[in-house]
């Protein structure tokens, strides 16, 4: 099939690219996934020195959320150094998640299964970040609904 990007896919603005984005725990915007088969979150982190976080997946009941379920995910790594931009392998992650790599220029995928979020009996889902090492990161979260259920000409909102 084939399309746009924006026909086969809904993005949406998880957190908006900020100095420092990763301080503390940070959390994306809660995602509805009820709508698509498939969930992919790109971490980006621009410029950053030694800072690192453990990024894990939540299952969310709500939007609120009142109650979340930390779920297993894959992910790939980016490290774009203008010599390669070649991803690396794909990772199957336990719901405790992983820590990210200190530097400038990387790039993570977070690959969720809508499954995985439906088992816990929930349709939201979220990233969460908890800094490890506290330094400064320049970075934001973009969240791909992808594999839309119902292609529309104006998707529904998946942040509700």
């Amino acid at each position: 099939m084939n399309c746009l990007l924006s026909e086969c896919a809904h993005i949406v603005n998880g957190l908006a690219p900020i100095a420092d984005a990763f301080a503390g725990t940070v959390y994306s915007d809660v995602i509805d996934v009820s709508e698509a088969h498939g969930l992919s979150f790109l971490v980006w982190s621009g410029v950053g020195a030694t800072g690192t976080s453990t990024i894990t997946v939540e299952a969310c009941d709500d939007t609120t959320p009142t109650t979340t379920s930390a779920v297993a995910f894959k992910s790939q790594r980016v490290s774009n150094h203008q010599s390669s931009d070649v991803p690396g392998a794909v990772t199957a992650r336990a719901a405790a998640g992983f820590d990210t790599t200190a530097g400038s220029n990387q790039i993570y995928l977070i690959h969720v299964d809508p499954q995985a979020i439906a088992a816990t009996g929930y349709r939201y889902a979220r990233l969460k970040m908890v800094e490890v090492v506290d330094s400064p990161v320049l970075g934001g979260i973009l969240a791909i609904l992808h594999h839309l259920r119902v292609q529309r000409a104006t998707p529904l909102s998946a942040i509700d």
